[in-house]
């Protein structure tokens, strides 16, 4: 931690990512695409549901028809898709440090907003089975906005929601892609690294990078307490 500089505001609101920042859903995610592809004969690498990760469905696309074709993309898609409720509705197991963090921020009144690339059907069900959902005055989420992340819509709609100017907000993301869509809203993000280490793209943005949920925790502390 001593080597992340400290933030240079007191925030006002904190926005949360969801996949792999609170819920542990990646690998869940990455193990359904894989399960679909081996069921319907396809050959994909792994590091291609690596490269989805932060990403909307239209990337998500992309990528697969890149790969083995639209009208496959979309079978395996839906397809996987199938295999992720059954996951999601059983309750996905939380990242370290989560609840601890939005207690405390509960506990100083401070705002707090999701702002996820999944569809609003699917997120309510996610937060809702892993009990995350009563933590938060707002759920922002892909079906809400007309871009995806990395376009900064969705952060700036929860913004908006909570009335909270975007420069004052935190956001806490896990990906690079989530990263990009914070900076590109005016905000300041805190990366929490999950299955996608930083690269020296993602390093060049300047960004504040910590360990874990409660080192993000400890930047706040120290900021409320200055």
């Amino acid at each position: 931690m001593s080597a992340v500089a400290p933030l240079p505001f007191r925030p006002e609101a904190v926005l949360f990512d969801m996949d792999g920042l609170m819920l542990d859903s990646e690998r869940a995610i990455n193990a359904c695409m894989a399960q679909a592809a081996r069921e319907l004969g396809h050959d994909v690498p792994d590091t291609l549901w690596l490269r989805m990760i932060g990403g909307g469905e239209g990337l998500c696309r992309r990528l697969l028809a890149g790969h083995i074709g639209d009208a496959a993309g979309v079978a395996l898609l839906a397809h996987a898709e199938v295999l992720y409720d059954a996951v999601a509705d059983a309750g996905i197991d939380h990242r370290p440090g989560v609840v601890a963090l939005l207690e405390w921020l509960i506990a100083r009144g401070m705002p707090r907003a999701v702002a996820t690339s999944t569809r609003r059907p699917l997120a309510m069900r996610k937060l809702a089975a892993a009990g995350l959902l009563p933590y938060f005055d707002a759920v922002c989420t892909s079906s809400d906005v007309q871009r995806p992340k990395p376009a900064p819509d969705v952060y700036l709609l929860a913004a908006s929601t909570l009335g909270v100017a975007p420069a004052l907000c935190l956001v806490l993301e896990d990906s690079p892609t989530g990263v990009r869509a914070a900076l590109a809203a005016g905000m300041t993000p805190v990366q929490v690294p999950d299955l996608l280490a930083p690269d020296e793209t993602t390093l060049a943005l300047g960004h504040r990078i910590v360990a874990s949920l409660d080192d993000a925790r400890l930047l706040l502390e120290a900021r409320l307490a200055a």
